[in-house]
């Protein structure tokens, strides 16, 4: 098991996992799936991977919270894992480097975005230390459906 920052090598595998997220649960609300030349652009800073002989099971990114220079000390952030990575604490070890790494990048605090119908990774983020601040309600689109967004934060 290593926990490293991406290359652009990995972008195809982070592509699978990413886009079988897109295609296969409300996770993510995006509906569209991710070119392995986007997903190589989006990890190129600031992605941690944890990759087992070669293979990717899971990864997790910070990026800007919103633009602006006042916002420069917060970032929101996705953490995505295989489907055989479950249950493993892939998930945990990734968000421990990432929050570390962002620490480390001055960064002040840090959001997850979480589906409310996943109570699982409301709960994950809770262990974590994230708090909830808000509720924005039916903000997501996704399989015909509105939902509602749970947004939680971590003081770095």
């Amino acid at each position: 098991m290593t926990i490293r920052p991406a290359t652009p090598a990995d972008a195809e595998q982070i592509a699978a996992i990413w886009n079988h997220a897109i295609r296969e649960t409300v996770i993510t609300f995006n509906p569209v799936v991710k070119s392995v030349a986007e997903v190589a652009e989006l990890t190129a800073n600031n992605c941690l991977v944890w990759a087992e002989g070669g293979r990717i099971l899971g990864f997790a990114r910070y990026f800007p919270f919103r633009n602006g220079e006042g916002y420069r000390f917060t970032v929101e952030h996705t953490v995505i894992l295989h489907e055989d990575a479950h249950g493993r604490g892939v998930g945990r070890r990734l968000m421990l480097a990432l929050m570390d790494h962002a620490r480390s990048a001055g960064k002040q605090s840090m959001f997850a975005g979480c589906s409310a119908e996943n109570a699982g990774a409301v709960a994950f983020h809770a262990r974590l230390g994230f708090a909830e601040v808000a509720t924005l309600r039916q903000v997501g689109f996704k399989f015909g459906r509105w939902f509602d967004l749970v947004l939680m934060q971590k003081m770095l």
